[in-house]
């Protein structure tokens, strides 16, 4: 066994459960400053203790694995460069505040996210145009807020997975049979009427109404689409009180939010319900991740595989850590899901150097790259576009880039790395955006990094692509 130093996860639990050193030590069989000591990361764990640990606290010993720290430091270094606060931040600094004191770097970036997010609508306010005030009187934005709950929790919830896979088994649902069965558990349990529609309207998909208990479906919905919207229904129906405990113990600001964080629950049941966890877990690891067979053995599109892929991280049943995106045309990002250390920016953009930009000039076709972020990380990214079609003539149809992307070493458990220098060595320099990258010499540079002077040599011979002419 490693050297593992887990001071602050010990003093978490040990907090947790009110327990003073000594009463702990005394549980362990060991004195009490040997607990200090290891508390103080001055000893690391050893084998023996782990084993008493678990045993008095119940948990597994994966909780005290080491921890990818990559997207907190990330976070961290973001706030630190903050062009307000004219800090510049030092890396091992900030990575042994992250590693030492992880609940108070948490706590630096909560605090500096609703520090922008009242100084970016104030903005607003001063326009005369007013925003939906939160109960703490910061003005959210409710999908910002939902996206970062799950963002938070790397995408995987367990208690909602665990309860689609018991109705699964209870259902004994079958890949055919997944449509057939939900619908006749609506019908039959729950008295839902289903009626498939053609006057929905252009933008209604499907629409439930809990006077009648009549759930219509637009005529375009694919059979595992629709099976996804009744499986969110069932969630309603059979896990409502689970749903409401999960939205008031996240603390969601707003009513929208809240709103949004039930559907947002929902929804991740209903995926959970359509690829139960197991078996769609064994089928990834059997085809290597290969997203478009996945799609096909499931009846599922192509979006909802990969982001189901993104939340494989059960405890002792984990897949490959991933990532997931959902970009448009002008790089507004809709959906951004993390398994992973990648850290999304939140003040910045993305990069254009990204091979998720690069599948707009080639719909549908798969792209792969090799991409290495500022701190030398390399990561693979695997990027394709999907796109729904007009109901009509003359309505516009909507278009985006889905990418899914894992640390390179473990890119040699999917397809999608065959072929591959999986060395690292003809990575592409990509960055969170221009606002926090600190790759001076980007051709691709819009603009100076936060806190950066421009880079005008006193002949002016050196001109940046950002620089104002």
């Amino acid at each position: 066994m490693s050297k593992t130093y887990v001071g602050s996860r010990l003093r978490q639990l040990r907090s947790e459960k009110g327990l003073s050193q000594v009463a702990l030590a005394r549980s362990l069989e060991i004195s009490a400053s040997y607990l200090n000591q290891i508390e103080n990361d001055v000893r690391p764990l050893t084998v023996s203790v782990l084993l008493r640990i678990t045993e008095v606290f119940g948990v597994d010993p994966t909780f005290f694995a080491p921890r990818d720290n990559t997207r907190l430091i990330a976070e961290v270094r973001e706030v630190l460069l903050d062009e307000q606060l004219d800090t510049d931040p030092d890396a091992a600094e900030i990575a042994k505040l992250v590693a030492d004191h992880p609940e108070l770097a948490r706590a630096l970036v909560t605090l500096h996210q609703r520090y922008r997010t009242t100084t970016d609508q104030l903005g607003v306010l001063s326009e005369g145009r007013l925003g939906t005030l939160g109960t703490t009187g910061i003005i959210s934005m409710p999908h910002e807020e939902v996206r970062e709950y799950f963002y938070q929790r790397q995408n995987y919830l367990h208690e909602l997975d665990v309860a689609a896979e018991e109705m699964t088994q209870r259902l004994r649902l079958h890949r055919g049979d997944v449509l057939r069965e939900i619908a006749e558990r609506l019908t039959t349990q729950h008295g839902v009427t289903l009626v498939k529609r053609i006057d929905l309207g252009d933008d209604v998909l499907h629409r439930y109404d809990p006077e009648t208990r009549t759930m219509e479906f637009a005529a375009q919905l694919l059979p595992g689409q629709r099976a996804f919207r009744m499986a969110a229904e069932l969630a309603y129906f059979e896990h409502g009180e689970l749903l409401d405990q999960m939205v008031e113990e996240a603390g969601f600001t707003t009513a929208a939010a809240e709103r949004i964080g039930r559907i947002g629950l929902a929804n991740y049941f209903a995926a959970a319900t359509v690829l139960p966890y197991r078996q769609f877990h064994d089928a990834a690891e059997e085809f290597r991740y290969d997203i478009e067979r996945l799609s096909t053995f499931f009846s599922a599109g192509f979006e909802t595989v990969c982001h189901r892929l993104s939340t494989l991280q059960r405890p002792q049943l984990r897949g490959v850590p991933l990532s997931f995106v959902r970009v448009d045309r002008a790089g507004n990002m809709s959906k951004r899901q993390s398994a992973t250390g990648f850290h999304f920016t939140a003040s910045g953009g993305t990069c254009p150097l990204w091979n998720v930009y690069e599948t707009f000039t080639e719909p549908g076709k798969i792209v792969r790259q090799v991409a290495q972020m500022p701190d030398g990380r390399p990561y693979l990214w695997v990027a394709r576009t999907v796109s729904r079609r007009p109901a009509r003539f003359g309505q516009p149809g909507k278009m985006y880039a889905i990418g899914l992307g894992c640390e390179l070493r473990h890119a040699h458990r999917l397809v999608y790395g065959d072929g591959l220098d999986l060395s690292g060595a003809a990575a592409t320099p990509i960055g969170a955006g221009c606002r926090v990258c600190e790759r001076r010499n980007c051709p691709q540079r819009a603009f100076p990094q936060i806190g950066k002077d421009l880079d005008i040599d006193e002949h002016r011979s050196t001109v940046t692509p950002y620089t104002v002419r």
